[in-house]
């Protein structure tokens, strides 16, 4: 019997031509990413947050030094029907990286931090994670005393930087899909009569930077999704486009 081709999901990519400081957050019609370094510096309620601090890393520096690198972040937005089918917009050549410390010099890690040398800290080209040569997009979080560790602290800092990135998304739902550098279609399978393969995904679900969110409105995003933990740690079923498309955040 024929395999059946059931949610089809089409990825379009739009690779970032520059990425610079400006005075907004924005991607424009040319595939040009601005950056406005103190636009968030206002959302730090020096309650569990001190500081808010955006800055670029181009490839050329690399060598630069990075607090604790909480997560990386691919700028990524539906166009059309939910996460796993439908149409996506992603940005090729740059990333997001949140990062964090605290006012005391302690990074924001429990059994092992990721400071450092960028270029050291960083597993170049593998599913999820920058290529050499992208443009990096640092969103620095300084906690406030003691709030590095802090769940609900930690939390704050994830959903900030979501809504960071909300603003490109916004930006990158616009640009005409024909424009797009690249793009593939991807289909979950059912295959009669063949076995059925199921891979086993591992998550953290300890706490604060060890979390899970699944199911955000977004491509791996924060709004609307919730946490592992709060599901109680249960096995979730997920489909390969699902996964594929960013139903998964890791928070760690």
């Amino acid at each position: 019997m024929e395999e059946i081709r059931k949610r089809r999901l089409v990825i379009k990519a739009f690779h970032a031509e520059t990425v610079r400081e400006g005075t907004v957050n924005r991607i424009t019609r040319t595939r040009e990413i601005e950056v406005a370094p103190e636009s968030f510096a206002g959302q730090a309620d020096h309650e569990m947050i001190e500081r808010i601090h955006i800055r670029i890393v181009h490839p050329d520096q690399y060598r630069e030094r990075t607090n604790s690198i909480m997560d990386v972040i691919p700028i990524s937005t539906k166009v059309l029907g939910e996460i796993g089918e439908g149409v996506t917009h992603t940005v090729t050549g740059a990333y997001v990286l949140l990062t964090g410390v605290d006012v005391d010099g302690i990074q924001t890690a429990e059994f092992g931090s990721s400071e450092g040398v960028i270029e050291e800290q960083i597993a170049w080209g593998k599913a999820g994670t920058p290529e050499r040569g992208d443009d990096l997009i640092l969103f620095e979080v300084t906690f406030c005393a003691g709030k590095g560790q802090d769940r609900e602290a930690v939390t704050r800092a994830h959903i900030l930087c979501d809504e960071f990135i909300r603003q490109y998304r916004e930006c990158l739902k616009k640009l005409r899909g024909e424009s797009c550098t690249n793009r593939r279609e991807f289909y979950d399978v059912e295959r009669p009569g063949k076995k059925k393969v199921v891979i086993i995904k591992q998550v953290a679900g300890q706490g604060a930077m060890y979390d899970m969110q699944l199911f955000a409105k977004e491509p791996s995003g924060m709004s609307g999704g919730r946490s592992i933990i709060d599901m109680g740690n249960m096995p979730i079923v997920v489909t390969p486009n699902e996964y594929r498309d960013g139903i998964l955040r890791s928070m760690q």
